[in-house]
């Protein structure tokens, strides 16, 4: 048997300005998210793209094909009611970033690590106000109470729908800078995937590429880089 999917049932879809902020239209009937919650984003630039990925359905609706759609439904049914909760969950990845935790050799995989990693650090200095200290090794060392805190802040001033994409940058990434950096569109977001995954690449290079590892890879780039549009759709970059 194939497997069951809903079809579309509606003609025209398009968004509209609503008391908190705009929302999608099917035949004039406002979209809901899967607890019935009627679906409102912060800007219009975002409920375009999901209108767009309703009126893009052929006969049988395909979540897989509404990424925005679906991470709209996870900020308002999940996020929203748990804000404290996945703030502080992401905050804790200041302590442990990726970025801060160094191999000691061979030489080449050093320079690649401080010409790509440190960049970022600095850029965390000036834009967050926070410095993270690099470690060698991968045994754990606190960083500075104090930019721990400042960073928890920052991650708690977050949006719903911010913090909803910032959770798959972070925990993706392995690193809270580079969700920030994200965020703040400093670099594309290819090449901080790519810098995300340093080591990885380094490894391949040595030993070659597990097809396995790699189709997890694509996956994991997939949602990465939605996550960054989907911000940047928020932040207005």
């Amino acid at each position: 048997m194939s497997e069951w999917a809903p079809k579309r049932f509606w003609k025209s879809a398009e968004t509209a300005a609503t008391d908190a902020g705009f929302g999608v239209l099917l035949d004039g009937r406002p979209v809901r998210t899967p607890a019935k919650a009627i679906l409102n984003v912060p800007n219009e630039a975002l409920a375009s793209r999901i209108a767009e990925e309703f009126d893009a359905q052929v006969e049988k609706i395909d979540p897989r094909t509404m990424p925005f759609t679906r991470s709209a439904n996870a900020a308002i049914d999940k996020v929203a009611i748990q804000h404290a909760d996945v703030a502080d969950m992401l905050a804790e990845y200041g302590d442990s970033d990726l970025l801060c935790y160094r191999a000691d050799a061979p030489d080449e995989l050093v320079t690649r690590q401080a010409e790509q990693w440190g960049p970022l650090l600095d850029w965390a200095e000036v834009a967050l106000g926070v410095r993270l200290e690099p470690r060698v090794g991968v045994v754990h060392e606190p960083q500075d109470a104090a930019a721990l805190s400042k960073l928890r802040r920052q991650v708690h001033d977050l949006g719903v729908f911010e913090l909803t994409a910032f959770h798959d940058l972070v925990s993706i990434s392995g690193s809270l800078i580079i969700g920030f950096a994200a965020k703040a569109d400093v670099q594309p977001a290819n090449d901080l995937w790519d810098i995300s995954r340093l080591d990885e690449i380094w490894q391949q290079e040595q030993w070659g590429a597990d097809e396995e590892a790699e189709e997890m890879a694509e996956y994991k780039k997939a949602a990465f880089l939605h996550a960054s549009d989907f911000i940047r759709l928020i932040s207005g970059h």
